[in-house]
């Protein structure tokens, strides 16, 4: 009889947003009519830029003549010609990438864990993305915990007298809508290089980021190509979310030593793991991607950003009205809210689902930190929006 991966066993028994589903789904099983809003998961709802619609038509047509036609992409690792476009982006903010230390994939969640050893201590801050923390206790790895909560903001920064061997940062962050400064981002860096460790820095919301001290990329403060690899995907920055593209970014500079001594390249474990386990994003989806880096593409996604931006102010704004503490909502499609009244995260989950029709994502399930406190996505439609809010003001003001 075939065992089973037993840390598996170890995690909740379902993916948090499985949990609200079922919540949400019994709650319209018994209010078919009522007029829900959803606000809990960050899915877009805008469509995709026209010039990247128009982008992956071409390519798809391109793989209906034979002369034009592509199979197997030879690298698995993305074109050429989308990783050239992915370069030039980052130029902007000052960072020069080789072509071969960016790897197109499926999005930011592909599991660059993989590639590290079952004995490391990973170092996660709390609250955070759920991923984060089940891939690698899927693994078995030791987790440990940096705490983000009301006393800093919910930036959680190092304790020189922990150890750690890879470390989650998200800025801006998933769920709490805090961002880095590079100051702070320095700070992280020298804590890395101190205990030899590596960065793994999630930078899927940098295209909603608008303080200047906030940096895009982790890349953008001296000395992160030694210790980081940071992932980005465009399910957020032009509303990828059904499409499925992103990038990792491995310098060339990042190295470790194997057990038996052995200087062994990064990128090239990613990109052995990557040839095993991923067949590669089709072509005309990486056709597509290619359009958002283009100055038409670039336009026609700020225009969507702009869209959720200000969303999220018209959220941020009712909390203002309401006196409910919150972060997030400026560099970040997320607002992150203090639950009313002492209320626990479930308990005003409930209570805005049976009272208001209105869906969140309790912060509990983001981690111990989260409790009490409870997210806001921007990335609804307007109306629905603001008239969310409206029932959030009329609940809450009683």
């Amino acid at each position: 009889m075939p065992t089973i991966n037993e840390n598996f066993l170890k995690l909740e028994k379902n993916y948090l947003f499985i949990n609200i589903a079922k919540k949400v789904n019994a709650f319209m099983a018994e209010n078919p009519d009522a007029p829900l809003i959803r606000m809990g998961i960050g899915d877009v709802t805008l469509p995709i830029a026209p010039v990247c619609v128009e982008a992956m038509k071409k390519g798809a047509d391109e793989m209906g003549v034979k002369e034009t036609f592509r199979g197997y992409e030879d690298s698995g690792s993305g074109y050429d010609f989308l990783k050239k476009a992915i370069a030039g982006y980052y130029e902007k903010f000052g960072v020069s990438l080789e072509l071969d230390e960016i790897r197109v994939n499926d999005g930011a969640k592909s599991n660059i864990v993989d590639i590290f050893g079952d004995d490391n201590i990973v170092l996660i801050t709390d609250p955070a993305y759920p991923v984060y923390v089940d891939s690698n206790k899927m693994n078995g790895r030791t987790v440990i915990y940096a705490d983000s909560d009301e006393s800093n903001g919910f930036a959680a920064m190092p304790n020189p007298e922990v150890h750690a061997d890879l470390i989650y940062l998200c800025s801006p962050n998933n769920p709490t809508g805090s961002a880095y400064t590079r100051d702070q981002l320095k700070e992280w860096i020298a804590y890395a290089k101190a205990n030899k460790a590596i960065i793994i820095f999630d930078a899927a919301y940098e295209a909603f980021i608008t303080d200047p001290d906030v940096p895009h990329s982790i890349y953008e403060v001296e000395g992160a190509k030694e210790c980081a690899i940071e992932m980005c995907s465009l399910s957020k920055t032009a509303g990828f979310t059904g499409m499925r593209c992103g990038y990792t970014i491995i310098p060339t500079a990042l190295h470790v030593i194997a057990s038996d001594g052995t200087d062994v390249s990064i990128a090239q474990i990613w990109g052995r793991r990557q040839g095993s386990k991923f067949n590669g994003v089709s072509y005309p989806v990486q056709c597509a991607a290619a359009a958002v880096f283009t100055e038409e593409g670039q336009k026609q996604i700020r225009k969507n950003i702009a869209y959720y931006q200000e969303n999220a102010a018209i959220i941020a704004k009712t909390m203002e009205e309401l006196g409910i503490e919150y972060t997030g909502g400026k560099n970040s499609p997320y607002i992150w809210l203090k639950c009313p009244n002492g209320m626990k995260s479930w308990e005003f989950f409930d209570y805005l689902l049976h009272e208001a029709a209105v869906v969140g994502t309790p912060g509990e399930g983001f981690g111990k930190n989260g409790e009490g406190w409870f997210r806001l996505t921007a990335f609804g439609d307007r109306d629905k929006t603001k008239e969310a809010m409206d029932r959030m003001k009329k609940l809450l003001a009683k």
